[in-house]
């Protein structure tokens, strides 16, 4: 649906497609801010500090604080070398449990620039994750075939961002509201968002590869996707015009991986030729339907201490984090299949 008064902001969604009124409130303005000539939200819009799940084209400024403060968070989807076979998930569970958290696993950097990053290899908070996945269903042989994934072997998809770079991009940057493109602020800006989108990649790289090191199942580690959400693009052929995409992904870019929330199946998509609807843009994910501060007294009766850590479709999960586990709750987040849904029948 398009807003009838502005004719510029478009919800991608249907009648069915449970869309909180703030977070259509919070499109509405920062739709209104100078130089934004279209906004979309798309059908995981919800609301946050920015609203999250939404793409703003802009002509002639730029807003760092749109993009907020972890710039490059994404989806790295990665292919061990363990068999779907040899795997034993009681085994898996088993070690990660031995840790804390990614900071007891030392690595150093393979990369050879000098790394912003201080935790470099450690996911983060809130909703990132790292989830081993075995392939269920191929709708498309042939395009599947072509991302080069083997059903055989165990998949690890990691879900994070620049950690603490993002962090200090965004108070150098933040306060300053919007920025005129021709401004050497802006320059210097971009500089440090690309950056910032680097090292989000090679984060979520060096997650994957602690993981499966800890794991015993690390010689082959294969990146087949890698795709972010929380950044900046400049429009082909206009220096001036920029795309911010904050929890949403771009559709210029080949396939790629929406997951659901926990316990939900993970999608693999391509995009097709005709986005022009999103401005080229597709969901993140299923997005947020309850805040984290009502998760646990919604959900506390239904759950005893071990059942919080089972899933519906027979996974397990790893969190030493009580309350986190209550925020995370597949019944906090809308539904993957409706958003998947909501999508192909935008086309």
């Amino acid at each position: 649906m398009t807003d009838p008064e502005q004719n510029r902001i478009t919800v991608i969604a249907d009648e069915k497609l449970w869309m909180e009124q703030d977070a259509l409130d919070q499109l509405k303005n920062v739709a209104a801010l100078p130089g934004v000539t279209r906004a979309v939200g798309l059908p995981d819009l919800h609301p946050g500090k920015i609203p999250v799940g939404i793409v703003l084209e802009t002509q002639g400024v730029i807003y760092p604080h749109l993009i907020g403060n972890d710039v490059g968070c994404g989806m790295g989807l990665f292919e061990t070398n363990r068999r779907v076979k040899k795997f034993r998930q009681e085994h898996f569970v088993k070690k990660l449990n031995e840790i804390e958290s990614l900071r007891d696993i030392p690595a150093d950097s393979p990369f050879p620039e000098k790394c912003p990053i201080i935790d470099l290899g450690t996911i983060g908070g809130g909703n990132h994750f790292a989830e081993f996945q075995l392939v269920e269903e191929v709708c498309d042989k042939e395009a599947f075939n072509a991302i080069g994934i083997d059903k055989d072997k165990i998949l690890l998809l990691v879900h994070s961002g620049s950690r603490g770079y993002g962090e200090r991009v965004m108070d150098e940057f933040g306060d300053y509201g919007g920025i005129e493109a021709a401004d050497e602020r802006a320059a210097a800006y971009m500089a440090a968002h690309d950056c910032a989108l680097m090292w989000a990649s090679r984060n979520r790289f060096m997650v994957a590869k602690k993981l499966t090191d800890h794991l015993g199942c690390s010689s082959e580690l294969k990146t087949l996707i890698d795709c972010r959400h929380n950044f900046m693009e400049r429009r082909e052929g206009n220096a001036e015009r920029y795309l911010h995409r904050k929890g949403a992904v771009s559709a210029l870019l080949g396939p790629v991986v929406i997951p659901g929330s926990r316990g939900s199946f993970t999608y693999i998509a391509a995009p097709s030729g005709e986005t022009g609807v999103s401005l080229h843009s597709l969901s993140h994910g299923a997005g947020r339907k309850w805040p984290r501060s009502l998760c646990k007294g919604r959900l506390k009766d239904k759950y005893d201490r071990s059942a919080i850590h089972e899933t519906r479709i027979g996974s397990e999960t790893v969190c030493h984090d009580v309350n986190l586990l209550y925020e995370e709750a597949p019944e906090a987040y809308k539904g993957i299949d409706h958003i998947m849904d909501v999508l192909v029948n935008y086309g």
